[in-house]
């Protein structure tokens, strides 16, 4: 194995001037059988995430559910509320445009028509720091990026909370292409300075939303008779963009209100009207790990911080990260870590302590859970192969890719051809194109699965 890999990596022209490290370990007995600077602090990218769902698996549960709750502060008589509406979020990263219908449904069903105060959203279960330290600002307005409320909304099943689905199709040539957004909301506004072009144009579309904004600036050309162009874009404080779904669900139910919309908290006295509950954490890592979720992964951060120390910060939640990875026989002293996804090019870990990581969580209660959320190499299904969806066909892999600017990471889990089960972690970091490192990984993959002696 040693031979044929460093052999393939000595070779490797698009390895010239990069960092790589490399750890392969027996799943069975933890022995590590293979490194290639294995214990060098290297950029994990969204390898992170692994860490960040094993603590989150064992402090939370599987069972763990987050809570959306209505209160009043006021009483509820002849279908009036007298007094204000809280919605209090309580970082649920699922809530949909319909969830907000269903608040509404609820209280619809209560015999509420009308509320005599406002309506105040709160989101003081975490704190007001929006956005992880290393966030740029380039990435500021993209999906992956997006603000961490406690009170958000996603505007589809993937979960990306926070941000909104912008779709752009051509027209006849010569007009502007037709842009809309999902979910409609006053929230955003569109600036569209597009144009449609000729067939043979190249399609140069720009979406960009300014610093501080909520305006979604589109222009550039797309060919006629082109195919549709689609981005996510993250909004400017998401707790505002769930207070405008929550008022048009009131609205289509049929409920009024005299006051204002506003944020504010819940008194400790206001009296509960309802709680929604959210799918399982078990079922929630799914779309998170498949799909690389930055979002889910910064919310849960936020979430350990809130239920072991009371505040619901990225600093409290990476304190609870690193005492959990410790009982996991991590060293975290040897690490440097700045988020839950990975985003960050601060973030610091050995690949051989993501093996490690990967060896002790399969005595946890919770591993098939964390398992199953890896990435399975090959499978038609996004929600099975996820971002391995069209990679190594033809391997039995389980496991979690990573990729920011210059780095691509895969660690994870490989049944070999002849049936041992291997744990391994490859980082590469410093590249020129850190797409091409999903091919120097499936390479080093396949030399590993066809290497039958050690």
């Amino acid at each position: 194995m040693k031979r044929q890999i460093e052999s393939y990596l000595n070779q490797e022209q698009r390895l010239k001037g990069a960092l790589i490290g490399i750890s392969i370990r027996e799943a069975e007995t933890g022995k590590q059988i293979y490194e290639y600077m294995g214990d060098t602090r290297l950029h994990p990218a969204s390898n992170m995430k692994l860490l960040t769902a094993a603590a989150s698996l064992s402090v939370l549960g599987e069972n763990y559910r987050f809570s959306t709750e209505l209160y009043t502060d006021g009483t509820v008589e002849k279908e009036i509320v007298a007094g204000n509406l809280y919605l209090v979020g309580k970082g649920d990263p699922t809530l949909l445009p319909e969830t907000f219908c269903s608040f509404a449904f609820e209280l619809k069903t209560l015999g509420i028509k009308h509320i005599s105060g406002d309506i105040v959203g709160d989101d003081t279960w975490y704190d007001k720091e929006r956005l992880a330290k290393d966030v740029i600002w380039s990435d500021e307005q993209y999906y992956y990026a997006a603000q961490i409320s406690a009170l958000t909304v996603s505007p589809d099943t993937d979960y990306d909370a926070g941000s909104i689905y912008v779709a752009i199709r051509p027209e006849k040539y010569g007009e502007k292409a037709a842009v809309t957004i999902s979910p409609e909301t006053a929230y955003v506004q569109l600036e569209n300075n597009t144009l449609t072009g000729q067939e043979t144009d190249i399609e140069d579309l720009i979406i960009e939303r300014n610093h501080g904004e909520n305006v979604i600036k589109l222009s550039g050309r797309i060919p006629k008779n082109g195919e549709m162009k689609e981005e996510w874009i993250a909004v400017w404080e998401p707790t505002g963009y769930a207070l405008d779904m929550f008022q048009q669900a009131l609205k289509e139910h049929g409920i009024t209100w005299s006051g204002m919309i506003r944020y504010g908290q819940v008194p400790d006295t206001a009296k509960l009207l309802y709680r929604h509950a959210s799918k399982r954490l078990a079922e929630i890592i799914i779309p998170f790990m498949k799909l690389s979720n930055n979002t889910i992964a910064e919310v849960l951060i936020k979430e350990m911080g809130k239920t072991v120390y009371g505040k619901g910060s990225w600093e409290k939640g990476i304190h609870v990260l690193n005492r959990e990875i410790q009982k996991l026989g991590l060293k975290s002293d040897t690490m440097v870590i700045r988020d839950g996804s990975g985003i960050s090019h601060v973030n610091l870990i050995p690949a051989s302590e993501i093996t490690k990581l990967l060896y002790t969580v399969q005595q946890a209660e919770w591993f098939s859970a964390f398992e199953y959320s890896l990435p399975l190499a090959g499978a038609v299904s996004r929600m099975v192969g996820g971002t391995l969806q069209n990679r190594m066909q033809h391997v039995n892999v389980r496991a979690k890719t990573g990729t920011i600017d210059g780095v691509s990471t895969l660690s994870g889990y490989l049944k070999k051809r002849n049936g041992e089960k291997l744990i391994f972690s490859i980082l590469i970091n410093n590249l020129l194109d850190e797409d091409e490192g999903k091919d120097i990984e499936d390479k080093i993959i396949d030399l590993v699965n066809h290497v039958e002696e050690r």
